[in-house]
């Protein structure tokens, strides 16, 4: 008797629905994906302070600090311009978006503003004060015209606030004496 082998065919892969799911999820996926559009924000984070920095009589570096209590509105080489006490529980907008237009009438040129906030401050102040600060909306008649204040934001962590008195962070870390 002569030995039977088995005959093994070749398995043929069967890709006919891989293919239909294709042919069905990329024209559906072409078209939502030109309905879609993310809103990007540019935010540029402070840079590091050098040891020496070149400090200039006519140089604004406006900075706005978001407090539980009030806004703060300061030059970091002049200090405080203005403090906008909390009205309820919003801060009062209105009266910051009024002075950065006193401010940028004062400082035409200048487009930076530092935005320093407390761990605690809610994305929604955030977001408002950033708006009041960046630019403004009047109405001249029928017409409601748009002006750019201070378009180039940085964000930041407001320094510290103890016994009504400001502590840098620097301030905070031991030195040599403390320890």
């Amino acid at each position: 008797m002569r030995p039977r082998r088995l005959r093994k065919e070749v398995p043929h892969l069967e890709i006919t629905a891989f293919i239909n799911l294709i042919v069905v999820l990329v024209p559906f996926l072409l078209s939502t994906a030109v309905f879609t559009r993310l809103a990007v924000m540019d935010l540029q984070l402070p840079a590091q302070q050098s040891a020496v920095e070149q400090i200039k009589v006519d140089n604004l570096q406006l900075e706005v600090v978001i407090r539980k209590d009030a806004l703060e509105v300061g030059d970091r080489i002049g200090g405080l311009i203005q403090r906008i006490e909390r009205t309820g529980a919003e801060h009062d907008v209105k009266a910051l978006q009024s002075l950065m237009v006193m401010v940028k009438g004062k400082f035409p040129d200048k487009r930076e503003a530092t935005l320093l906030a407390e761990p605690d401050t809610s994305y929604d102040q955030l977001v408002q004060v950033m708006d009041a600060v960046r630019g403004t909306v009047t109405a001249q008649g029928p017409k409601v015209v748009r002006a750019e204040l201070f378009p180039n934001i940085s964000v930041g962590d407001a320094p510290l606030v103890k016994d009504g008195k400001t502590l840098k962070a620097a301030a905070a870390a031991p030195t040599k004496g403390n320890s």
